[in-house]
């Protein structure tokens, strides 16, 4: 192996070798692991950041869900255009220093994120509360018959529209993915390299776990930052009428991706410090090293033997062709692309299904994500990986392994489907305002028609019967005091309890049956993700051990490659198309056109979200049926081919000793007939 010859003959090595024995090979693979795992953090960092950011940037650019789920996609759109190349050639380069740049683009992508709050307006919420010119006198949200003193009929004044602004956050995110090509490929397949084949799955585990580590802090970061308020520092918060709570609430998404973008930033660091190559000892040394792993080496430099650029590009094509042609790489990839688009979908709105279906703050809901789901899958990849190292698995075991953890996980995710929410009840959207529920409710009624009111916006407010109604004019009150979020609305026609006709801003809770169910969602979101995520180790090092020592980097790229192209781009653009058609109330965008959506029914959110992703894995289990007879029927030939081969080297052995008994001989009988001639003489 070249790299070991070149530290044994290198007067530098050779000098120091029996003063360092093997610490200093320990050493260097460590500070690569160490490096790689900060670099996996770093990126999941940003990357979980963005899944938790999805609903703050919906509701700044009045987009709907499948947009955000172009401008989430739009990360693997960038690994598309280079990860194939990148893992082909970067495995013939400097490794580290190739991640290195990676990571200096991710940094510079996350930047360019934060970008368009620096650029627009302050953020400006829809409301309905009537804002009389030049006056100081509280608001009449019913103003009969009186629109001369209103500005543009009740809405407020037009500002430019951010339309386009939304395009910064997608070519960030589009340089993000750019920057993360190398970091996975050429990373793993560099530990797999260079550490003993007993330790080579245990630090996959360890930097897997890392990069599920990694979101725990993203998810954290968003709680924090989905808590403070967008213009924070620019306006008076007094002033701001919404909460946390509110379905208008937009918090500093941007600072977090200030943050993330200095952490990718510093991750790119020890990288240009690392060598190209590491030299191998234990099972790996030179004199152990077997035929194909002399191979992989012969294949896996061959800049040391001065291979010009141009060859390596001829022998691309012919290589892919040859890892396409491999049925359990082919299955396997087919297997994992529908996976994780069940997996992608469901992570990235999950955020959003606690927000709607159990009436949660996106604060909460990303502070939940990220220390009672995430810590479960961390604890499960590693778990996973130590699990195959003490059982041993071969490869059919860690198949086996990986598809029963998934299906008991399945099983599991099918209770979800039990654990619902009504609807809440908002006057003209889930219900008539004389309280019946039917399909098709008009805002306007009877108690309203003499309130000059939009119908489009979205101002709710909490009657004290307990229903919540659209706008404080569409639930005919006349009058209000106080102001902010304190601010009182009385003499509401629509109201009516016992006298009492007043309503407050916001909506009413109706959180009793969702705090009662929300506690068993999470603890089976927990089991189940710890269960699944067992086998996400095993599954790897199936991906790995299948195939031959010299397309392994290849064909962690070209996993890559697919499974964001296949999974990573459109499974948040149709599951957010889906989510949408459980839209129930659509914002409007001060420019004409709908914006984010308000409210979801419940209901139909649930059946499409679980339903998607469930039938996704239905399809995956399927195919791994004759996925398990591939496996079965290449072990076995590997099995045939090394016994023939065993039998082949032995009698090769054999006619060498008959040869070497043959000369012995010839050579004894020809020393008696030359003692038999002297004793003639």
């Amino acid at each position: 192996c070249k790299s070991v010859q070149w530290f044994l003959f290198n007067p530098v090595h050779k000098q120091n070798k029996q003063m360092d024995g093997g610490e200093n090979i320990i050493s260097l693979a460590e500070m690569f692991l160490v490096a790689l795992s900060f670099a996996y953090f770093a990126k999941a960092l940003s990357g979980s950041y963005m899944k938790s950011t999805i609903t703050q940037l919906e509701r700044r650019f009045d987009i709907p869900s499948y947009l955000i789920g172009v401008i989430d996609g739009s990360f693997e759109i960038g690994n598309l255009l280079v990860i194939a190349f990148v893992s082909y050639f970067g495995a013939k380069l400097h490794r580290p220093k190739i991640i290195a740049v990676g990571c200096v683009l991710m940094s510079i992508g996350t930047f360019i994120i934060a970008l368009p709050h620096f650029i627009i307006g302050r953020y400006e919420f829809e409301t309905s509360a009537r804002r009389i010119v030049n006056s100081t006198l509280n608001v009449s949200p019913c103003a009969v018959g009186s629109s001369a003193d209103l500005t543009q009929g009740g809405k407020l004044p037009e500002v430019p529209s951010n339309l386009s602004m939304w395009i910064y956050v997608l070519l960030g995110n589009v340089l993000r993915g750019i920057g993360e090509t190398p970091v996975q490929p050429l990373g793993i397949s560099y530990i797999d390299d260079f550490t003993t084949e007993e330790n080579a799955a245990l630090y996959v585990g360890c930097v897997q776990t890392i990069s599920v580590v990694g979101p725990v802090f993203g998810y954290l970061l968003g709680s924090l930052c989905a808590k403070i308020y967008v213009d924070i520092g620019f306006v008076k918060m007094e002033t701001i009428t919404i909460t946390p709570a509110d379905a208008r609430w937009v918090g500093a998404w941007w600072l977090g991706y200030l943050i993330a973008g200095v952490i990718t930033l510093l991750s790119a660091i020890p990288f240009w410090f690392l060598p190209r190559s590491l030299p191998m000892s234990g099972p790996r040394g030179p004199e152990k090293c077997t035929p194909e792993q002399k191979s992989f080496m012969k294949h896996k430099y061959p800049a040391d033997e001065h291979a010009s650029f141009t060859e390596m590009a001829k022998d691309f094509f012919p290589t892919l062709r040859t890892l396409l042609g491999h049925p359990v790489y082919l299955t396997y990839l087919c297997v994992t692309i529908i996976q994780l688009n069940s997996l992608i979908g469901m992570v990235t709105y999950k955020p959003k299904y606690i927000e709607q279906h159990f009436r949660q703050s996106a604060s909460k809901a990303n502070f939940l994500m990220g220390v009672i789901n995430i810590p479960a899958v961390a604890l499960g990849m590693f778990s996973g990986g130590l699990l195959m190292k003490r059982l041993k698995l071969n490869i059919m075991g860690a198949a086996r392994f990986a598809f029963g953890t998934s299906l008991i996980g399945y099983v599991l995710s099918l209770f979800f489907f039990a654990m619902s929410c009504e609807n809440a009840k908002v006057a003209g959207v889930t219900l008539s305002y004389n309280r019946i529920s039917y399909d098709k409710h008009p805002v306007f009624t009877a108690c309203n028609s003499d309130c000059f009111c939009s119908a489009s916006d979205w101002d709710p407010v909490c009657g004290e019967n307990g229903i919540t109604y659209v706008s404080p004019c569409l639930a005919g009150c006349t009058d209000s005091a106080g102001s902010g979020k304190n601010t009182v609305f009385s003499n509401c026609s629509c109201v009516g309890v016992a006298g009492n006709f007043t309503a407050s801003t916001g909506q009413c809770p109706h959180k009793d049956d969702c705090d009662r169910m929300f506690p068993y969602f999470l603890a089976l979101s927990v089991i189940t993700s710890f269960i699944i995520s067992l086998g996400g180790t095993p599954g790897y090092m199936l991906l790995i051990r299948c195939i031959k020592p010299q397309l392994k980097s290849l064909a962690l790229g070209f996993h890559t490659l697919a499974t964001r192209t296949l999974a990573g781009i459109p499974a948040p653009i149709y599951f957010g198309a889906i989510i949408d058609s459980t839209c129930l109330k659509w914002g409007q965008k001060r420019c004409g056109g709908i914006g984010a959506c308000r409210i979801y029914n419940t209901t139909s959110y649930r059946i499409a979200y679980l339903g998607l992703t469930l039938s996704l894995r239905t399809i995956s289990f399927i195919i791994c049926i004759p996925g398990f007879i591939l496996l079965s029927r290449q072990l076995k030939k590997e099995e045939e081919n090394a016994i023939n081969k065993a039998l082949a080297n032995g009698g090769t052995e054999l006619e060498a000793l008959r040869k070497e008994e043959f000369i012995i001989s010839n050579s004894d009988q020809m020393s008696d007939n030359s003692t038999d001639r002297e004793t003639r003489l």
